[in-house]
C-alpha cells in the first residue's frame, strides 16, 4: 500500500501533472460499497500510471479480521446475498488462488486486513493497463466488487472459500 496516495494524487490533479514516480494519477473508475441493509461500506478507485492499473479501496463497518474480496463477473449487487454480482471476475477462465499452481484468475485479490476500528485500506496492482484490461473490467455487464465474510484461503477453487457476501459495490468507468 502507497500510504500517501491520496494526497499526492490531490496535489497531482491540482498542479496539473499526470505521474510523481510512477504512482498512479488518472482514475479510470470508481465503486461505492454498501451492505444488505443500504448502509454505505467504503469506496474503491481503479486508478492508472498508464502502465499499471491499480485498484484502492477503503472500506469501513466490517468485522476485525482477514476479509476475501473480489472482482466480480456482474455490475449488480442486489442485497440481501450479493448474488447477482456472479462469480469471480476470470476472462482468461483460469483457476482460483495466488496458492493455485496453475495460476489465478484476474478476480483474486489478496485478503483485506480490517482492524479493530472496523476499517482498512489497501491498494492493489490489478495488472498491465491494456486495452483488454480495460475491457474485462468495463464490459457490457458491468464488474461488481465483493466483500467477504472470511478469509479466502487462495486456493479452493472457485472462490476461495470466503463465506458469504456482505459488502458489494459496482465499478463505474470515470472516461
Amino acid at each position: 500500500m502507497r500510504p500517501h496516495l491520496a494526497i499526492l494524487t490531490a496535489a497531482l490533479a491540482v498542479s496539473g501533472c499526470s505521474t510523481i514516480d510512477g504512482l498512479p494519477t488518472e482514475k479510470i473508475g470508481d465503486a461505492k460499497l454498501s451492505f444488505a441493509n443500504g448502509v454505505p461500506a467504503g469506496t474503491a478507485q481503479l486508478l492508472s500510471d498508464a502502465q499499471i492499473i491499480s485498484l484502492a479501496l477503503a472500506a469501513t463497518g466490517l468485522e476485525p479480521g482477514p476479509h476475501g474480496f473480489h472482482l466480480h463477473t456482474t455490475g449488480k449487487c442486489s442485497a440481501p446475498d450479493f448474488k447477482s454480482a456472479g462469480g469471480h471476475l476470470n476472462p482468461g477462465n483460469q483457476q482460483h488462488g495466488s496458492l493455485n499452481p496453475n495460476g489465478k484468475h484476474l478476480g483474486d485479490l489478496p485478503n483485506l486486513v480490517v482492524g479493530a476500528s472496523r476499517s482498512a485500506g489497501t491498494e492493489i496492482d490489478i495488472g498491465p493497463d491494456t486495452t483488454e484490461l480495460r475491457d474485462a473490467l468495463f464490459d457490457a455487464d458491468g464488474t461488481a466488487i465483493v466483500i467477504h465474510a472470511g478469509p479466502d484461503d487462495y486456493q479452493s477453487d472457485p472462490a476461495g472459500d470466503a463465506g458469504s457476501r456482505v459488502a458489494c459495490g459496482v465499478l463505474s468507468r470515470s472516461r
